[in-house]
């Protein structure tokens, strides 16, 4: 019997491998599929290599905003064969680092439950005294429209596969990858249109932030709000979309339809209601928010297999955490105490650090709002880059910083900031009494401190 079983060898699992194996040899890691992350091969890293392509050349075509006059030839052809150079360069990492693993300690194959302590691989069945589920998720997509469309519709997984940047691409959803890919495309010379649910766009949950960028982005991205295709066909090597807005049926024509509406978690694989009949919905899992684990178990369920935020730090935190519980058991820890970080890598950058304003409404916390506008703030023009808005929030009572929310440039730097200054306990006078270098887009926060300050003093 192993001291711990892990499923799945993405980022939560290759890094739960690496804390079990300072502990313990007695272990094994199953994996269907390839073994490394999805952060790697279809996430983080390809994406932004496709983002930094898109937002130089967009830089380009801004050049009039800081003084240039530039005629330039672009040629987009080998932008999406660099995307997969780098992304294999990555994920090549990863793999090396797997083929150093001892061979006895990894079995390639589909795993199963057998009961709460037994899993069956490639016919053979492996008993464990705990369990760590990192089996991951993919994205979702309505099967019937793949049938219709073949090849023609594609998720985050397929599209940097592309040979070329395609002329045209409907991009069914407004959330992270889907605002991330489709401004991208946008702006590699791709007509691309945006058909969302709702009107949200990325993940600001301020009322003032998110219309701020909604009116923003739409002044580039053409977004369809509150609008979805009611019926979509193949038509040669196009596909013809058709929609109803303003009361009128529209039709739509582009070479590929992107679905990025969500994820799937692969949790609903594992035969889980072999462990207890009560875990057949794999939907409403009675899996702990704190300490991830299943039920009365020795499972924890870690990464993006389960979680509010599929985020790769977190998935590595929690594939830690997940091995100190297995090998501590029933004594647990908390796997979710890292102060709450997102970016979406969008132009202007969105991002919240710490609790979000909506987080903070839902409690019904008692806190201030320092707001700074970056349309005339002076570095951010020296820029041209001078768009956005950042909300601060402070708590009344004790006056310390809660959280932040950021649709600006450089908000990924910002919001690192601001979650290290919330896990010391920062004050919004011990912020103001920090160095504020002139001129810099950080004085535009000191901007935003001063009107929270202004606040408390009423």
């Amino acid at each position: 019997m192993y001291d711990i079983i892990i499923i799945g060898a993405g980022t939560a699992g290759i890094t739960a491998y690496q804390e079990a194996i300072k502990h313990t040899q007695n272990i094994l890691i199953i994996n269907d599929g390839s073994w490394d992350t999805t952060c790697a091969r279809v996430g983080c890293m390809p994406s932004k290599v496709l983002i930094s392509a898109a937002h130089r050349l967009h830089d380009l075509h801004e050049a009039n905003n800081v003084g240039l006059n530039i005629k330039a030839q672009v040629d987009t052809t080998q932008v999406m064969p660099h995307v997969r150079a780098l992304r294999d360069h990555f994920t090549q990492a990863t793999l090396k680092e797997v083929e150093s693993w001892d061979a006895h300690h990894k079995i390639q194959g589909k795993a199963a439950f057998i009961d709460a302590q037994t899993v069956q691989v490639n016919e053979q069945q492996y008993q464990a005294k705990a369990f760590i589920l990192a089996v991951g998720s993919t994205p979702t997509y309505d099967a019937e429209w793949k049938q219709q469309l073949g090849e023609r519709l594609i998720t985050s997984d397929q599209i940097f596969e592309l040979d070329i940047i395609p002329k045209s691409l409907a991009v069914i959803g407004s959330g992270v990858i889907a605002l991330e890919l489709a401004q991208a495309m946008q702006r590699l010379g791709c007509d691309t249109t945006i058909f969302a649910r709702s009107r949200r766009v990325g993940a600001l949950t301020s009322p003032d932030l998110q219309q701020l960028a909604q009116d923003t982005l739409s002044n580039e991205l053409k977004i369809k709000f509150e609008v979805l295709p009611q019926k979509v066909e193949k038509v040669g090597n196009q596909v013809k979309l058709e929609f109803s807005e303003q009361g009128q049926t529209q039709h739509l024509m582009v070479d590929y339809v992107l679905v990025a509406t969500g994820r799937r978690s692969h949790l609903d694989s594992l035969n889980l209601q072999q462990i207890d009949s009560q875990f057949d919905n794999f939907k409403e899992l009675p899996i702990d928010p704190q300490t991830k684990q299943l039920g009365n178990y020795p499972i924890f369920v870690v990464g993006d297999a389960h979680t509010s935020t599929p985020i790769q730090h977190e998935a590595a935190h929690e594939g830690r955490g997940a091995v100190h519980n297995c090998l501590n058991y029933p004594k647990l820890k908390s796997l979710k105490d890292l102060t709450p970080l997102s970016i979406v890598f969008s132009q202007p950058e969105m991002a919240i650090a710490g609790q979000s304003y909506k987080q903070l409404k839902n409690k019904n916390i008692d806190f201030v709002i320092g707001k700074v506008s970056y349309e005339h703030q002076g570095r951010a023009m020296v820029l041209a880059k001078n768009k956005g808005a950042v909300e601060i929030y402070i708590d009344k009572r004790t006056r310390q910083l809660l959280g932040a929310e950021l649709f600006v440039k450089s908000a990924e730097h910002f919001a690192h900031t601001f979650a290290w200054l919330i896990d010391e306990g920062v004050t919004l006078d011990e912020l103001l009494a920090k160095p504020f270098y002139h001129p810099t887009l950080e004085e535009g926060l000191r901007t935003a401190l001063k009107h929270a300050r202004r606040q408390l003093r009423d």
